[in-house]
């Protein structure tokens, strides 16, 4: 009951004002308020009584689907996290809590983007949860959302975490393996982990691959530049994903200071354009 959702999930709905869309989200009328919450985080505009709406909402009960899920809640938890503001910290972490795995997976995103460490007590708590006696537990395999939970360890750079973060590179699931090295490169700069998601790479899965692509242009590893170049996806990922590389590697104070590497990336990028 996966409601991802991208530009296209809203292609022809009606442009809002900042009034229309405070309006809506304050309204009855589901729809609308779904897509307020969207719009809001779509385009980062911060308005203090739109976080306000919006922490509101990660406890609303209307919008609820059959199966228990709330989609209201998930993309207020999502566009807080845009918005960046600290305010949202408290709530999305209760929010860590809910009975709906999408929300609690969109609140450790956003907790991932806000770099809050009040977070990290119950972030890794949560990933604990997977494991028993210092191992992936195969029943609690899909109880949580690891990936999430365990990029946003990652981001919020807690070397105590890396001890429980280890174990889950032998997760059933890959997205969680690719979690898990992405973490761990971010906790302990260890080559050896990038190396784990430029082989995984190589894999048959293209939603897989994609993903690495996003994981290994949020570390920015530099050796990844000609693997990522040369993989089975499409060109606009490869782009954003060397743009990563690019960013980590160049000093703003030094722009002129170009090593041979950084232009390598920039003949990768020529390449794909």
């Amino acid at each position: 009951e996966s409601t991802m959702l991208d530009d296209s999930d809203f292609q022809f709905a009606q442009p809002l004002t900042l009034e229309q869309a405070l309006a809506n989200l304050k309204g009855n009328d589901l729809g609308l308020r779904f897509y307020a919450a969207w719009w809001f985080g779509k385009f980062q505009v911060n308005h203090p009584e739109a976080i306000e709406l919006l922490i509101s909402a990660l406890e609303d009960t209307d919008d609820q689907t059959p199966e228990g899920g709330f989609p209201l809640r998930r993309n207020a938890a999502r566009a807080l996290g845009k918005l960046g503001d600290q305010q949202a910290v408290p709530p999305l972490i209760q929010a860590l809590d809910c009975s709906d795995f999408y929300v609690r997976e969109a609140a450790a995103n956003s907790l991932e983007l806000l770099r809050n460490p009040t977070a990290i007590p119950r972030l890794l708590e949560l990933v604990k949860s997977g494991l028993a006696d210092g191992q992936v537990d195969p029943l609690m395999a899909n109880s949580q959302p690891f990936d999430a939970l365990i990029e946003a360890l990652g981001a919020l750079q807690d070397t105590h975490t890396v001890p429980y973060i280890l174990p889950f590179l032998d997760h059933p699931l890959e997205r969680v393996q690719y979690a898990a090295a992405r973490a761990l490169y971010l906790l302990t700069g260890e080559d050896r982990f990038g190396f784990l998601l430029v082989e995984a790479l190589k894999g048959n899965n293209l939603q897989l691959r994609r993903t690495v692509l996003s994981d290994l242009g949020a570390i920015g590893f530099l050796p990844a530049a000609q693997p990522i170049a040369q993989t089975l996806a499409e060109n606009s990922l490869k782009l954003v994903a060397l743009k990563g590389i690019l960013e980590a590697q160049i000093d703003p104070g030094h722009l002129g200071d170009l090593s041979p590497q950084i232009g390598e990336v920039l003949a990768l990028m020529d390449s794909l354009l």
